[in-house]
């Protein structure tokens, strides 16, 4: 009977022991899963923001039909983030790719003519020369180029000049718009920072 009593007091404390630890181990197991929860919380939290980051330049798509004619604009959108832009981050008087990283293109389904000029329906590249007067639109046939690093004149199809426009507000990212106008006409308008270009489109000639 002695002889119970005391493997029962020998068994207790390493019972609580046992107890302790595996209380201890739970609680540390739990405090990971927290801190992995957390984790991916921030995860989300941090794509979100940068979904939503007006510092970062962005991928954009212009669709547009206008009498009978599908128009597709293909660029990369930069924003201002308080820089100066024409004559700071985008030279006056040389060529520009007229957005970020990849050239920007353009892609209609029927011929098109402008300033009397006939486009055949195809893909093209834009360029621009932006001046303080005035501006160079340009459209070229090598529209698959990085940056203008690979521009050359020679594929030149059209150049146009038109007279730029200047607002109050400010146009925080690049954007590319097409717009009706009057029957088989249509307005393709490029604003950023406070300047914006329309060149006029004939769909019907």
């Amino acid at each position: 009977m002695k002889i119970t009593k005391v493997l029962i007091c020998i068994a207790i404390p390493f019972y609580l022991v046992s107890c302790s630890e595996n209380s201890t181990n739970s609680d540390d197991q739990m405090h990971d899963h927290d801190a992995m929860e957390g984790h991916n919380h921030e995860d989300e939290m941090s794509t979100t923001s940068e979904a939503e980051d007006m510092t970062k330049s962005l991928a954009k798509e212009e669709h547009a039909m206008i009498d009978g004619t599908h128009f597709t604009i293909k660029y990369t959108a930069p924003v201002v983030k308080n820089r100066v832009i024409f004559g700071g981050l985008v030279a006056y008087d040389e060529v520009w790719v007229t957005g970020s990283h990849r050239a920007t293109s353009i892609e209609f389904d029927n011929d098109i003519s402008i300033d009397g000029t006939v486009l055949s329906a195809g893909k093209y590249g834009i360029f621009t020369i932006p001046g303080q007067d005035e501006w160079t639109v340009i459209f070229n046939s090598n529209w698959d180029q990085h940056l203008a690093d690979d521009y050359d004149q020679k594929n030149d199809l059209l150049r146009i000049t038109v007279k730029p426009t200047f607002t109050q507000e400010v146009k925080e990212r690049l954007n590319y718009s097409l717009n009706s106008a009057e029957e088989g006409k249509v307005i393709l308008s490029i604003s950023w920072e406070k300047v914006q270009i329309d060149l006029p489109i004939d769909t019907v000639w």
